[in-house]
């Protein structure tokens, strides 16, 4: 069978440093396509394409006029998907767009700006697939991390779950090559940095209590603790999941406290995972045994590109890149946001 012809639309940072490589090594795929929304940014993209791909590798751009566009890639009979990683805000014009055209979508983490935004896209795309089939899923890289799908697995063999914490404290420099993108620098999407970076954490954490443990409400304050981090910068909440457990979530992208946990108490032990690294402790009190696992260090990227390649080939969606999965991971950081925005007023979650 051919590789599936995809486009990439996008030449930011990520696109540069993990999709384009994820892209190559995948047997499934072939690229086709690299869209920018300059056709300087589309050709230092295009250098990191080398041997055979390159030669076939055709460069689009908003400023490079007739027949370069990204609606003319989306005519093209060669090109099946696109993968997208595009400014929060832009994205889901641009999953209308190609979804429309009956293209295949992988696109970046978070699925939109809001939930409003976020179930009206779902609600597109179950319209236009029933009937072109075309497919959408979201990119959300901390799914394909061997460390929390190890740890969900511990969880579940420890008994019910009776609490948990989430530690997840670091300083976003200026310096910092994120900060440096202006859609991110004077975002338009509520939150700042804790929305960009935070579905990551809220994937995490939905991933390792499971369905069983579903957060019900939150309660939350903000706040702006580094200037040049608006609108906030920090949150700490406290959690209710629908099974009766109270957790707390604490969340800062702008102090010099240091932490990277997501731990998990259940009545016959506790399950610590720190990214790459996952600590089970099995038992309570003289009888508990502890055991630390490593995993190799990796982004997930790789594993999530093959992954909706090997999804586009069978014709069976990945149970990790889901939409609703997605709308879920944004409802959760929306909710602390919104609670802390109206001083810790609860908030109630429905799409969990």
């Amino acid at each position: 069978m051919a590789p599936i012809g995809i486009a990439i639309i996008g030449g930011g940072i990520f696109v540069k440093e993990q999709h384009v490589p994820a892209a190559l090594a995948s047997p499934l795929i072939s690229i086709k396509a690299l869209w920018s929304r300059s056709l300087k940014s589309a050709e230092e993209t295009a250098k990191l394409v080398t041997g055979d791909a390159a030669s076939s590798l055709e460069l689009y751009s908003a400023d490079s006029g007739a027949g370069k566009s990204y609606e003319d890639i989306l005519k093209r009979s060669d090109v099946d998907g696109v993968i997208l990683a595009l400014p929060i805000v832009d994205q889901p014009a641009y999953i209308e767009k190609a979804l429309a055209a009956g293209k295949h979508v992988l696109a970046e983490k978070p699925i939109a700006k809001d939930v409003a935004t976020a179930v009206k896209l779902i609600d597109y795309y179950k319209k236009v697939s029933a009937e072109n089939k075309a497919t959408l899923a979201i990119a959300e890289n901390f799914r394909f991390t061997d460390g929390y799908t190890y740890g969900a697995e511990e969880i579940k063999k420890l008994g019910k779950v009776t609490g948990f914490v989430v530690k997840l404290n670091s300083m976003m420099e200026k310096s910092n090559k994120y900060y440096n993108t202006p859609w991110r620098t004077t975002p338009q999407h509520q939150g700042g940095f804790l929305l960009d970076g935070g579905v990551h954490f809220t994937a995490a954490i939905r991933k390792l209590l499971g369905a069983e443990n579903a957060i019900e409400s939150v309660i939350a304050q903000t706040a702006l603790v580094s200037s040049h981090l608006p609108p906030v910068d920090s949150i700490n909440a406290v959690c209710m999941t629908k099974s009766g457990v109270v957790g707390s979530y604490i969340h800062s992208v702008g102090t010099t406290l240091q932490a990277f946990d997501f731990e998990v108490a259940c009545e016959q032990g506790s399950v610590k995972a720190e990214g790459a690294k996952v600590v089970t402790v099995r038992g309570t009190g003289d009888s508990a045994s502890t055991e630390e696992k490593t995993f190799e260090r990796t982004s997930g990227v790789k594993e999530e590109v093959q992954a909706w390649a090997e999804a586009i080939e069978s014709g069976v969606p990945s149970p990790e890149q889901t939409p609703e999965l997605a709308l879920g991971d944004l409802e959760l950081m929306e909710a602390m946001l919104t609670s802390g925005d109206r001083d810790g007023e609860r908030q109630k979650l429905q799409y969990q």
